[in-house]
């Protein structure tokens, strides 16, 4: 008797013990539940407050702001032109496509040579792509290149009697060509309006708040709503030149910039 009776206490003990367990645990949930409520609450708050802050800027904004960095540029760089050294459509159009992923400078250096064995489309078109690939290799990506240039002459020799054809639809559907070369041909070599995306105009409209887009092709449809025609090509080179001296990718030299007591400074704060 004296043994069951012992029995039942420790019984009741235990369940006593485990109900206060339980009950820690239940209240211990409870705060949890309430501190992930409160959380979730807080970020969602905080959501609709960054989406607030991130709300697109007026057109007409950015407008007057493009305006206004294209009249500082061109008095910083009034002399801004393509830097590759060309003569004809046809140089142009060789420089442009052995710039790609390599310097205006070195290109300079290999075009020389690469003009004086083959001058024109006709020539080229005959040439040997192992030899067009020696006299190119320091461009890099050289084997793509030559079979790029090749196509190319070949191309404007049998479809435009060896010239370079002078619009965007006929342009963009040679070999090595894209929208980008095609506004270089077409700002510098025909004096049609062009905007020419390269990596540093991708950037510097970007971080200009010029666009959000990363794209060449919607960049190029942004900056050309922001920009009359008259302005693209040079803008263009002033962009490039701003990249290359002054608006570096890593290191920007901000307190030097012409512009920086009106640019964002997208992705720099």
């Amino acid at each position: 008797m004296a043994r069951a009776t012992k029995y039942i206490r420790k019984h009741a003990e235990l369940s006593k013990s485990a109900k206060k367990s339980h009950s820690k645990i239940s209240r211990a949930n409870k705060l949890s539940r309430e501190k992930q409520t409160t959380a979730y609450a807080k970020s969602k708050a905080g959501g609709r407050r960054t989406r607030a802050a991130k709300k697109a800027e007026p057109l007409e904004a950015r407008r007057q702001r493009a305006l206004k960095i294209a009249a500082i540029l061109t008095k910083q760089y009034p002399d801004a032109e393509c830097a590759l050294d060309f003569k004809t459509p046809y140089e142009l159009s060789v420089a442009t496509i052995l710039s790609a992923q390599c310097t205006d400078k070195r290109v300079n250096m290999v075009t020389p040579e690469f003009f004086r064995r083959w001058p024109d489309a006709a020539s080229l078109s005959r040439a040997n792509q192992g030899e067009v690939e020696k006299v190119i290799h320091s461009t890099g990506f050289y084997k793509n290149k030559a079979k790029n240039l090749l196509g190319f002459a070949k191309k404007i020799t049998e479809e435009h009697g060896g010239k370079v054809p002078g619009t965007m639809e006929e342009l963009i559907h040679l070999p090595g060509f894209g929208r980008k070369t095609a506004n270089v041909i077409l700002g510098n070599a025909f004096g049609v309006p062009g905007l020419t995306v390269d990596t540093h105009m991708s950037r510097l409209s970007n971080r200009m708040g010029l666009t959000k887009e990363h794209d060449p092709v919607k960049i190029d449809r942004d900056l050309m709503a922001l920009l009359p025609d008259s302005e693209w090509t040079m803008f263009s080179h002033r962009m490039i030149h701003h990249g290359r001296a002054v608006c570096d990718a890593r290191k920007p030299k901000c307190p030097d910039c012409a512009v920086e007591k009106i640019c964002p400074k997208v992705g720099l704060n």
